[in-house]
């Protein structure tokens, strides 16, 4: 079989408008996420602690390769922690850093399905007996973002949520 000079160039041309597309969901999507973000959840410090009702504020920046999430959680006198996420995308895999956990920097690696980019978390230190989790940032809507962090509970051995944040566009 020959393949022509133009056949192999409307491939190529074919293979690359496919990527493009790919990189232009992808910026679409990043800056459907960006702005400021109010909002309420909960977050349990650890497995076998109570869950704490938490307010709390973002701001997201985003450019078509990034998303960058800053922003701060407190409840009354009991809780208050700065939380902070940075992504790069190539193509739909995402990888990264997040601070939020009281351990120091995490490590985030990814891919996005549909609205959500899942991400699996490598803490700095052991949480909850292990240095694994998974995070969960996920558009709800036109003016929604649902953060969710889950891990393991190290007595039972089953996936517990240990932080749910839901925020809205302000």
């Amino acid at each position: 079989m020959r393949f022509s000079a133009w056949s192999l160039a409307a491939a190529s041309a074919l293979v690359l408008a496919c990527g493009s597309f790919a990189h232009a969901d992808e910026a679409a999507f990043l800056k459907s996420m960006e702005g400021s973000w109010n909002g309420k959840g909960t977050v349990k410090v650890r497995a076998n602690a109570p869950a704490i009702n938490v307010n709390c504020r973002f701001t997201s920046d985003t450019t078509s390769q990034s998303l960058s999430l800053d922003g701060k959680c407190t409840s009354l006198a009991i809780f208050s922690r700065a939380i902070s996420a940075d992504l790069k995308a190539t193509g739909s895999q995402y990888a990264g850093s997040y601070v939020g956990a009281g351990t120091g920097t995490a490590g985030l690696g990814g891919k996005r399905a549909g609205d959500t980019i899942n991400l699996g978390i490598t803490w700095a230190k052991e949480v909850n007996g292990d240095r694994r989790a998974q995070m969960t940032i996920e558009k709800v809507g036109d003016t929604g973002m649902r953060l969710t962090t889950v891990d393991t509970d190290p007595k039972t051995g089953k996936s517990i949520v240990t932080s749910r944040i839901d925020l809205r566009r302000t």
